[in-house]
């Protein structure tokens, strides 16, 4: 049955990459990814080979215990976890718990994560190629060392099961694991450099982290290596009694879990509040401005691109820090706003098959195209004027003030013109509904990528008179100009505003069931 339930996941993995060309194409950038890490991690083991014993052990125990804690971690946050042999799938298969617990376990390790983490583990042998003895444990440690890696996620995604059959965990996690895969620069620069300042620390803290049930199994062979026998002994037994304590917790986790699947249904909810809708006026324009805020504020797909927004400041007082000055804190309104206005581009090819609700009704193109546009500006007009204020307050150089907010109004207000016009002449792929925000559906890539570009070189040249007036306040110095830029911002903008709304919301009523029917080609 062992042997068995390993042939199902290989052919489950090999059927699903022959199903779909993209999937396979994903799958192998992963594995270029996956043989990278493991391929430099390998060669880093190996070079440890000549290293004195305390820093291979230091570097040895520290990073198993950092790849079990990220066994733990990634089932918590990734909400796309390989579920292909799904506990739940084999509640009505009468398979002896042992056989199932050793089935899936091992399994565990077919697929990049585990391949990865057991090669690289392997590897920690040759770090220990100075005895018969300390290979030997290393060997041990490796291999106990991995299950326990697996188990541990299998524990963790176990007891989390009815969470993650949540829609709002799955979003939520999708959402916040983005973050530090946006902040990677500067917690990477912060880690290297605590690093380099605490080096001295951490072989005691390799030393305390051994006698836990996350370092044991690596430090066997670094202990036997030095002649440490009876440390290695005991951290041996500590190992193997953290791995059958693991078993233990999985199988009570994994019956209960073939007894009581995680339900899904919906919650009842009381009726009689209008919410967003009795905030706005009832009107078509104020109808669809409600329906679009609801989205901004409900939708994990629009969440996703307004999480980039309050981590920008964070980026760029990190960047001024390493410079010493703040000066290029002054960019953030005009980017913010960049971004903001740009986000309603894709507005209907997120609405999908929801868009027929607007041709159905008979909705005019301009009072849609303005209710979307202001929607994403109740949200965007505050958040521009605190980063486009907000960093002089550090820098002090308040003559730049009317400069930046002109300029930072300019690209808001041009900006949602453009995307309005935009979205409505073109659509996107993206993520269907109830998918993840970071899914990326195969489709019309290419016409994707080059409205993208074409979009913002178009929004570069409406913003040229602001540029241009701020580019002469710095070559001058004389701060009038600033308090040009601001009424170009402030005129010019909301015209290329209105414009944008009237052009869109006339090729919205030209081409609406043609654009339906690209939205439908989407899918």
């Amino acid at each position: 049955m062992v042997a068995h339930l390993l042939s199902l996941k290989w052919r489950l993995l090999l059927n699903g990459v022959r199903r779909s060309p993209a999937q396979l194409v994903g799958m192998a950038i992963g594995a270029l990814y996956a043989f990278g890490a493991a391929a430099g991690l390998a060669v880093a083991l190996v070079v440890l080979r000549w290293a004195d014993v305390q820093t291979a052990h230091s570097a040895v125990v520290l990073g198993g215990a950092a790849a079990m804690l990220g066994w733990v971690l990634v089932p918590l946050l990734a909400s796309a976890a390989d579920m292909t042999l799904d506990p739940a799938r084999f509640a009505t298969s009468a398979i002896p718990m042992r056989q199932l617990l050793a089935g899936l376990a091992l399994a565990g390790l077919i697929g990049l994560p585990g391949a990865a983490t057991l090669v690289v583990a392997l590897f920690t042998t040759v770090t220990w190629w100075r005895s018969v003895p300390a290979v030997g444990g290393a060997l041990l440690g490796a291999v106990v060392g991995v299950l326990s890696c697996v188990v541990l996620s299998k524990v963790v995604t176990t007891a989390t099961s009815s969470l993650a059959a949540s829609r709002r965990f799955k979003d939520v996690s999708s959402i916040v694991i983005f973050v530090p895969l946006i902040l990677m620069g500067p917690i990477f620069a912060s880690v290297v450099q605590g690093v380099s300042r605490s080096t001295y620390y951490l072989p005691d803290l390799a030393r305390t982290v051994s006698w836990t049930p996350l370092g044991a199994p690596w430090s066997i062979g670094g202990d036997l290596a030095s002649g440490d026998v009876l440390a290695a002994i005991v951290k041996a037994l500590i190992s193997l009694a953290t791995l059958g304590v693991l078993f233990v917790c999985w199988n009570a986790l994994l019956k209960r879990a073939l007894v009581t699947p995680p339900y899904s249904g919906g919650s009842g909810k009381r009726g009689g509040k209008l919410g967003l809708f009795g905030l706005f006026p009832a009107t078509p324009t104020g109808a669809i401005a409600a329906r679009s805020l609801s989205y901004w504020i409900r939708d994990p797909r629009y969440a996703a691109s307004l999480l980039v927004i309050p981590l920008l400041p964070v980026i760029f007082l990190f960047q001024s820090a390493q410079a010493g000055s703040y000066s290029m804190l002054v960019i953030l309104g005009p980017m913010g706003a960049f971004i903001l206005a740009w986000s309603i581009a894709a507005d209907v090819s997120y609405d999908n098959t929801a868009f027929a609700l607007h041709l159905a009704t008979g909705v005019r193109g301009v009072h849609d195209r303005l209710g979307r546009a202001l929607a994403c500006l109740s949200l965007a007009f505050p958040i521009v004027l605190i980063f486009a204020v907000g960093p002089f307050f550090l820098t002090g150089d308040w003559a730049w003030l009317p400069g930046i907010l002109g300029l930072s109004f300019g690209v808001l207000f041009s900006g949602l013109g453009l995307s309005s016009i935009v979205s409505a002449r073109y659509t996107s792929s993206v993520p269907l509904p109830g998918d993840s925000p970071f899914k990326k559906p195969p489709g019309n890539v290419a016409q994707t990528l080059a409205v993208q570009l074409g979009g913002m070189g178009v929004l570069l040249l409406l913003v040229v008179p602001e540029v241009v007036f701020v580019i002469v306040q710095a070559a001058t110095g004389e701060s009038a100009w600033g308090w040009v830029t601001l009424g170009i911002g402030l005129v010019l903008g909301p015209v290329l505003f209105a414009t944008g709304i009237r052009i869109g919301g006339g090729w919205l009523d030209r081409r609406g069931p043609e654009l339906f029917a690209q939205l439908i080609v989407n899918r």
